[in-house]
């Protein structure tokens, strides 16, 4: 081991890092890293062993614009969260930027082809929370069919003053026809979920998938067949500019009047007008949201004055082992990514070299 002069990013002062002795006798300085929020401490340590490391240091606080502007003029690795939007004219700051960490499945906060065009890898975390999003989506479908948010509210208003036939009379779940638009892992974890309540399952999906509909017992449909036959319609599809406004008024129309919507999956592929006229009109039961076009969701937000539609704050992979899963796969993407390996998970390969 040697001792180097290193830049320090804070205050533009030297200070002595220790770095390591290549085997032909050469410098080799350590990659620098930029977090845009607060970490798992221990994951932190595995980065700061590779890596100098700066980190905003608000936990429930997005970094401002002007200070990622700012950090990313220097660093080697961007670790990020959906919060960021990571476009082009930051990209073209990062002189040294090698890898985008984005800490979700999801990436529509990064523009991957001006990432690509300059030779930016981006990664995520598939796979780590497909069971904890399941979990939820299935959560979401029994709120919603239950009226549990409106009758706990009822209660706790002070309106409950006696048993009733009919009161707060929801929608069974058992034995009910429940819709996938969008057949990825989390999709088939639903499915499992909702053999527990023998219902009928049908799907759709861009390209139909015969070998999963013999080994789940599941039928494909077109979207618009999909969408008159289920009781229950879940959005499980990922966000691109094909799946904007996949649900709007047309497709609202052709749901059934006892029908409930759950979207899951990003925000952006139902249109949030045309969802509030179809549930302020009862033109279908009630919806269930856990991401929206906008986030976080304005408190004057329409929706939020329905009380058929349950809204939730994105947390889909909210659960602690699930988030530190998240955090540590993508720590992995990271420092492979930086240290010339091939991440565990890469949006854009084709910038990966053929060593790789």
């Amino acid at each position: 081991m040697g001792t180097l002069f290193d830049f320090d990013l804070d205050y533009g002062n030297l200070k002595p890092v220790e770095m390591e002795i290549s085997m032909n006798r050469g410098i080799i300085l350590k990659p620098r890293v930029f977090i845009t929020r607060k970490i798992p401490e221990d994951i932190l340590t595995l980065i700061e062993e590779v890596c100098e490391v700066k980190v905003w240091p608000e936990e429930d606080t997005p970094i401002p614009r002007s200070v990622l502007e700012q950090e990313i003029r220097e660093v080697d690795g961007l670790y990020c969260l959906l919060t960021e939007t990571i476009d082009a004219s930051l990209l073209d700051l990062g002189k040294n930027l090698k890898v985008v960490s984005n800490m979700a499945v999801g990436y529509n906060n990064i523009d991957i082809e001006a990432a690509t065009q300059r030779n930016i890898l981006v990664t995520n975390t598939p796979g780590v929370l497909t069971e904890t999003t399941a979990d939820l989506t299935f959560a979401l479908l029994m709120m919603t069919a239950r009226r549990m948010e409106e009758s706990s509210q009822y209660l706790r208003q002070g309106h409950w003053k006696t048993w009733s036939p009919m009161l707060l009379a929801g929608q069974d779940i058992f034995g009910a026809t429940l819709g996938i638009v969008g057949m990825g892992r989390i999709g088939e974890a639903l499915v499992k979920r909702a053999k527990g309540f023998d219902m009928k399952i049908i799907y759709y999906n861009r390209t139909p998938k015969p070998e999963l509909e013999e080994s789940l017992g599941i039928e494909y449909r077109s979207l618009d067949e999909l969408l008159q036959e289920a009781d229950f319609v879940c959005i499980l599809t990922p966000y691109s500019p094909e799946t904007r406004n996949l649900i709007g008024k047309r497709e609202l129309e052709l749901m059934k009047p006892t029908s409930i919507l759950i979207n899951t999956a990003r925000g952006g592929i139902v249109n949030e007008e045309d969802l509030y006229e179809a549930l302020a009109q009862q033109q279908i039961y009630a919806a269930g949201l856990d991401v929206f076009a906008q986030e976080p969701l304005p408190t004057d937000h329409p929706l939020l004055t329905l009380t058929n539609c349950v809204a939730l704050p994105h947390i889909g992979s909210a659960t602690v082992k699930t988030r530190r899963e998240m955090a540590r796969l993508a720590a992995q993407n990271l420092l492979a990514s930086l240290q010339g390996q091939r991440p565990p998970h890469c949006v854009n390969p084709s910038v990966l070299t053929p060593k790789l």
